[in-house]
């Protein structure tokens, strides 16, 4: 570890705190949950891997896509693409979560929230898990006929992004970045495929969408820290360490400059705007109730996110649809 990496780990430790002994268990899969009591036991750990019975990420991996295909269509997008759109969500967030329990398997065994992971406690084996991801990735494949040829091309350079996020942490302090790009790529082929082009306003929604993404999977981050710092992993968390509050407000910050300069470049209505400030109040609020030393805390604000994409997609329906 370089000079620079332990004087963020001293700090990222010394902000945080000793947790204490009374802390709730962040273990993020539960025994007695939907999958346990309705699906066949053979079933659960496939549904585990590939989230299922935690769909915040899927959807906010969804909403946003959601809310662009309603920009780019100016006003409502068809069924069609509403279904193609929302199970391509569906899968490739599972695709990703797959390919980062693979990466992690030994590692996870090392980290409270994810001791339980199907991989690393044993309930599926590395083999099942790399053919479940195939079967994935086949009908994935089949989705792209119901694209257009520049979609296509989109979809295909996504696949080495969700691949390599897992491995990002392990150099870089920044592998939200890179979460972010996959997470939100389906922004722009929601463009790619209704106009069959990207426009500028089109990219800084997009961005604006990364940006948004660092920041709230960066207050997520702060619930791992301690057990990243025993095992020399990297976060945005630890390179933010005292000064999370700071950084993670600036990337709110840019994340509403661009949606509001993409709203007025777009020609929304001014019921966008109006929404948008709510956002903006929204992520005020989170950064008052931001807490380092908080994991349970920092936990439910990252869950609270999924109501930033409702909103996110409210916006784009009030500012293309609505009466003015």
């Amino acid at each position: 570890m370089t000079a620079a990496s332990s004087d963020h780990a001293d700090k990222t430790a010394t902000a945080i705190g000793e947790r204490a002994s009374d802390t709730p268990d962040l273990a993020d899969m539960r025994p007695d949950d939907w999958v346990e009591r309705w699906l066949p036991r053979s079933w659960g750990p496939y549904a585990r891997l590939c989230r299922l019975d935690r769909p915040v990420g899927t959807w906010l991996t969804l909403l946003p896509c959601l809310a662009a295909l309603v920009q780019a269509a100016d006003g409502w997008p068809t069924l069609f693409r509403l279904f193609i759109f929302s199970l391509g969500a569906l899968l490739m967030r599972g695709v990703g979560c797959c390919f980062n329990d693979i990466f992690d398997r030994d590692i996870d065994k090392q980290v409270e929230r994810t001791r339980f992971r199907p991989l690393t406690s044993g309930q599926l084996s590395l083999r099942n898990a790399l053919w479940f991801v195939l079967g994935q990735l086949i009908v994935c494949g089949l989705l792209l006929f119901a694209l257009n040829e520049y979609s296509r091309w989109l979809a295909v350079a996504l696949l080495p992004i969700v691949i390599v996020y897992p491995l990002c942490k392990r150099f870089t302090y920044w592998p939200q970045i890179v979460l972010g790009i996959g997470f939100n790529w389906g922004m722009l082929m929601a463009w790619s495929d209704t106009q069959n082009s990207v426009p500028p306003a089109a990219l800084a929604m997009w961005l604006g969408a990364v940006l948004w993404q660092v920041g709230y999977d960066s207050i997520y981050a702060y619930v791992d820290v301690r057990d990243d710092l025993k095992l020399g992993l990297h976060s945005t968390a630890m390179r933010f360490a005292d000064k999370g509050k700071i950084w993670i407000s600036g990337f709110y910050i840019a994340t509403i400059l661009l949606w509001v300069y993409a709203g007025a470049a777009m020609g929304m209505a001014w019921p966008y705007f109006a929404v948008i400030a709510i956002i903006a109040g929204h992520f005020l609020w989170q950064m008052l109730v931001f807490n380092l030393a908080r994991p349970d805390r920092n936990f439910m604000l990252f869950r609270s996110n999924m109501a930033v994409g409702v909103l996110l997609l409210l916006a784009a329906l009030a500012g293309t649809v609505l009466p003015v």
